[in-house]
């Protein structure tokens, strides 16, 4: 049998090669198992903030004053990756951080021939001098570069490596890495740079100096990527067909080019402090466009009427993403203060937050939309309150009183909230910086308290939003909360129903059907002494608010939610339908614990057999007010006289229905020139123990409950004190008393002068059927 022959005798010095090898190699598993820290740490890094479609609104200088941006191996475009190995290191995946035949050829022609500098630094060579900030022209710099590239090949995979040179690599001027490059040179992420842009980029580190854009001149930047092209082409012939493009002259963009988009909107992402490396945010730029656009177009047209600045917020209720913020009608504007964020800042609401009086009101009983509310005169103390038109409207549904804005019938409602009260609503809702309650007296409703836009846009969001308050959402990393209830489901929902009834200024049916829009639950305000134009709305799932004002407090006549912030809202609404397809979905009633049922059309009320006519509304079972009408009324008629008959009365009568409405509505019909039919005054004689029996006893308004009255010293026929009640709708005249002595009589809703001395007087009241109502009232003559 022939033995196989022996196998040749190695060289003592390749046995030792092979060994070194064998044990860096086991070294570096060894290493490689150790925890280590990534070739990024203590890089300083810009921010890249995108929008939600990862397009870029703004990249920030690092702290070094440089553009980097570290994005993963993976989001490098993989032809950028083989331009770059192959003008680099074409051997990188082959050595072991040296290339002994490069460098050695690098040595030959830089110190022997001296035919030109050439550098033959591997990849992972230039990694260790710039993450070490290493000087490599004399030999012992290259010393330490070679040790230093050893050691991360020891430590660190070749994937690795090669993402930490392309994000460190310099790329010209203060431009570090191919990612921030990319976005400055060419507009657009790394991933998606196509060849001509690859082969622009691998050849700029080179010699950064004199490759890097400068102005018009690119003549060497050209040339050195032709010569890329060329080798691109040997090892791809198929690119050849891009010969033509690659001569045609370069045309990069510079630093100064680099998008400011949304600049609000970014500065709170950047100040918020969770801003790091690259930020994926909830803007959408097509919508912030629309706005701005909006914006800036409608301020152009209402200069002549000093409309000089406006902020808007856009809010998608379903996930609370912020889709855009204007902050000022210009950021770069100074007369108008314009880089300060109006979405951020404190302003009195005025009546925008009406509309959470009233849900909170369904939610406790108060009210449905169709329960009869009065728009009259009435005192709180000494506080006579009036309305934005300083008119009242007598009665009016809660759902006409929250769209018409009338502050007396929801000072009314908010008086009857308990558990929680407006206060501790807004307090629970995170309106910030809240005064004590007593502060705001009932101010409190009509935007006494100051909110933020963002908070305004929080509360808005409850009512698409089932009733839940959820915090804003500005980066797409941010987890959706789920949220505190602050309202039910039902009082959301039927709120969002009372307001979507409020017509846009220019709206009708025939519009309507024409354009095929829905309807738009909004609501306007104006704060007191014409500060602030505020219209804030629910379209769809979307959330809109519009601010105009000036942001150093100046007032003006012109600033009113209805003729000033209204058409610009509804110019965005409009324009916002042409881009979004979801804008006129509506919320799905919730079925579980909501009914449509009748109420009397004209009390509001459940309705009686004497109600002529009802309408439906929005019921909750078990906690909408069951009240029946109580303002139609059978009235007995004696049809020998034609007067009330009196109770249990006997002879030929006839049953009239009448509506009985308080004394104080009555004159207001009256002024609008619609008299009602009242009921004529009951038979003589009738016993008033009966007849005082039924309806309504009077209610004093004047003198006012706890104010004690000054007389000035001496004879003033000015000194002098109203007495005033409201009756019910069957009350002619009413007599006065004071400590049980006739002051006079008076017609119903009419004053009646007294001329009281210092004293305690017990005020009565008594109307022509015995009913009746008092209050202590106290005078004093100052000094």
């Amino acid at each position: 049998m022939r033995l196989p022959r022996p196998l040749p005798r190695l060289p003592r010095w390749l046995k030792r090669l092979l060994l070194l090898a064998v044990v860096l190699l086991g070294v570096g598993v060894v290493l490689r198992l150790i925890p280590k820290r990534p070739l990024s740490s203590d890089v300083p890094l810009s921010t890249a903030v995108y929008d939600r479609d990862r397009r870029l609104l703004r990249l920030t200088l690092a702290e070094d004053e440089q553009y980097r941006l570290w994005v993963p191996l993976q989001e490098i475009s993989p032809t950028l990756i083989e331009a770059v190995l192959l003008h680099e290191d074409r051997h990188f995946y082959h050595h072991f951080a040296v290339n002994p035949v490069a460098l050695g050829r690098a040595l030959w022609m830089t110190y022997v021939s001296r035919e030109r500098r050439v550098g033959g630094s591997t990849i992972s060579m230039q990694v260790a001098r710039m993450k070490y900030h290493l000087h490599s022209r004399s030999a012992a710099g290259k010393l330490r570069q070679i040790v230093r590239a050893l050691w991360l090949e020891l430590r660190y995979s070749k994937a690795e490596i090669l993402e930490a040179y392309l994000n460190l690599v310099p790329v010209g001027k203060n431009i570090q890495g191919v990612a921030a490059a990319s976005f400055v040179y060419f507009g657009k992420p790394v991933a998606k740079v196509q060849l001509g842009e690859a082969l622009t980029l691998a050849v700029i580190p080179q010699s950064p100096a004199r490759r890097a854009p400068s102005g018009d001149d690119t003549q060497a930047l050209q040339k050195a990527r032709a010569g890329l092209f060329q080798k691109w082409v040997a090892r791809h012939p198929a690119a050849q067909r891009d010969a033509e493009l690659m001569r045609l002259k370069l045309g990069l963009r510079s630093p100064h080019e680099l998008p400011f988009r949304a600049p609000h909107f970014v500065d709170g992402v950047l100040e918020s402090g969770h801003a790091r490396g690259q930020v994926v945010t909830t803007l959408d730029l097509h919508l912030q466009n629309i706005l701005e656009r909006q914006i800036k177009s409608y301020i152009e047209r209402q200069k002549r009427f000093g409309i000089h600045n406006a902020s808007a917020m856009l809010v998608d209720s379903r996930d609370m993403s912020v889709r855009a913020v204007v902050g000022s009608a210009s950021f770069y504007d100074q007369k108008i203060l314009g880089q300060v964020n109006g979405t951020q800042a404190k302003r009195s609401p005025g009546s925008t937050l009406k509309p959470f009086i009233y849900a909170l009101a369904i939610d406790q009983g108060v009210l449905h939309p169709q329960t009869m509310l009065k728009d009259s005169q009435i005192a709180f103390g000494s506080y006579s309150p009036e309305n934005f038109d300083g008119r009242f409207a007598g009665p009016l549904s809660a759902q006409e009183a929250l769209i018409r804005s009338r502050n007396l019938p929801a000072l009314s409602v908010a008086a009857k909230l308990t558990n929680p009260s407006f206060y501790d609503f807004l307090r629970s809702a995170g309106v910030s910086r809240l005064k004590s309650e007593s502060h705001y007296g009932l101010a409190l409703v009509l935007g006494g308290a100051e909110v933020t836009m963002e908070e305004l846009a929080m509360l808005y969001a409850v009512l698409p939003g089932g009733g839940y308050l959820r915090p804003l959402r500005f980066q797409q990393s941010e987890p959706l909360s789920a949220g505190v209830r602050v309202l039910s489901d039902e009082a959301s929902f039927v709120t969002l129903e009372m307001l979507k009834e409020n017509l846009r200024p220019e709206d009708n049916l025939v519009t309507r059907s024409l354009l095929g829009v829905g309807k738009v639950a909004w609501k306007t305000g104006t704060s007191y002494g014409f500060h602030d134009a505020w219209t804030a709305g629910v379209l769809g799932p979307y959330v809109l608010l519009v601010w105009l004002g000036n942001f150093n407090g100046e007032s003006n006549p012109a600033f009113v939610g209805i003729t000033a912030a209204a058409p610009l809202f509804f110019s965005i609404v409009d324009a916002l339908r042409e881009r979004l397809h979801d804008v006129n979905d509506a919320p799905k009633p919730p079925h579980k614990n909501l009914r449509r049922v009748p109420v009397c059309a004209v009390s509001g009320q459940m309705p009686t057999r004497f109600c002529k006519q009802t309408k439906l509304t929005w019921f909750v079972p078990g906690r909408s007010p069951i009240d029946t009408c109580d303002v139609h009324r059978p009235v007995e008629i004696d049809t020998r006289t034609g007067l009330r008959a009196c109770p249990g009365q006997a002879g030929t009568l006839r049953s009239e229905v009448y509506e009985f409405w308080p004394s104080d509505l009555l004159r207001l019909f009256r002024i609008a020139g619609l008299p009602r039919r009242i009921p004529p005054p009951y038979v003589p004689g009738c016993n008033l123990a009966q007849v005082g029996s039924h309806g309504v006893a009077p209610k004093i308004t004047s003198p006012l409950r706890g104010v004690t009255y000054t007389l000035r010293p001496g004879i003033d026929a000015h000194d002098t004190i109203g007495l005033l009640a409201t009756t019910d709708g069957d009350v002619h005249e009413v007599f006065w008393f004071a400590n049980d002595k006739l002051l006079g009589k008076g017609r119903a809703n009419l004053p009646l002068l007294w001329r009281p001395q210092a004293g305690q007087y017990l005020i009565r009241v008594v109307d022509e059927q015995g009913r009746a109502d008092s209050r202590q009232v106290f005078v004093r003559v100052s000094r």
